[in-house]
C-alpha cells in the first residue's frame, strides 16, 4: 500500500475512534438536558395545580366536608366547578344571593342557600340537584360510576323526559366527556363534599321553578 494512503487511513481511523467519546458525551448531555426540561415542566405543572387547589378552597361558596376525602381533589374540583365549568349558572337558582348579582353592578355573592340544588327552568326541563342525597343507599363508588357514565354518554339515570329520548338535552355533556379522568374525579369529590341543599321552590303560577324536575 502507498505510504501516503496508509498514513491517511491511520489518521482517519484515529479521528473516528476519537469521535466516539465525544458523540457519547453529546448524547449523555442531551439526555440530561431533556431530563432537566421535563423536571422543570413537571414542577411548573405541579405549581399550577397547587394554585388551582388553593384557589378552589378560596372560592367555594359553601363549607366543605373533607372527612375521608382527598383534599387536593376537592380543592381542584371546586376550581373546575366554580371557576371553569360555570355549573352555578344552570344548577343554582337563583344564581346569586339578594344584592349579590354582578350583572347589576353588585358585588358577586353566590346563592349559598340553594347552591347547586337545581330547579332552574329550561323550557320543559329543570336543572337537576347536584348536592349529596342524604337518603341514598348507594356506595360512593356506585355514585362515581353513574356520574362518569352521565358525563361520558349523557345518559339520564332518572329518565325524567322519555318523550325526548334517553339522553340529557340541556347539560353540555358532549363537552365534559373530553375531560381527563382526574378532572372528573375532582369534580365528583367536590360535589360529594358540599352540603345537601333543596331547590328554590315557588308557586308555579309565578313562572318560577317548582321542586319537581
Amino acid at each position: 500500500m502507498n505510504k501516503t494512503v496508509t498514513v491517511s487511513v491511520l489518521l482517519l481511523s484515529g479521528l473516528v475512534a476519537g469521535a466516539g467519546p465525544a458523540v457519547a458525551g453529546s448524547r449523555a448531555g442531551s439526555r440530561v438536558a431533556e431530563q432537566s426540561a421535563q423536571a422543570a415542566t413537571n414542577a411548573m405543572l405541579a405549581g399550577s395545580e397547587e394554585s388551582k387547589i388553593k384557589r378552589g378552597f378560596e372560592i367555594s361558596p359553601v363549607p366543605l366536608d373533607l372527612r375521608g376525602r382527598n383534599r387536593a381533589l376537592v380543592g381542584l374540583g371546586s376550581y373546575i366547578v366554580n371557576a371553569q365549568g360555570a355549573c352555578n349558572d344552570c344548577h343554582t337558582w337563583p344564581n346569586f344571593a339578594p344584592n349579590g348579582d354582578p350583572y347589576l353592578g353588585q358585588p358577586k355573592a353566590i346563592n349559598a342557600t340553594h347552591f347547586l340544588a337545581g330547579g332552574r327552568p329550561f323550557g320543559p326541563f329543570r336543572s337537576r340537584n347536584l348536592t349529596p342525597d342524604p337518603n341514598s343507599t348507594a356506595t360512593p363508588e356506585e355514585h362515581y360510576a353513574e356520574f362518569v357514565n352521565v358525563m361520558h354518554t349523557g345518559w339520564d339515570p332518572d329518565q325524567a323526559h322519555p318523550q325526548f329520548g334517553p339522553l340529557l338535552q340541556v347539560m353540555p355533556w358532549p363537552v365534559y366527556q373530553d375531560m381527563t379522568d382526574r378532572d372528573l374525579r375532582a369534580i365528583f369529590e367536590y360535589l360529594s363534599a358540599i352540603p345537601h341543599a333543596d331547590p328554590f321552590c315557588k308557586d308555579e303560577n309565578l313562572s318560577l321553578p317548582i321542586c319537581q324536575p
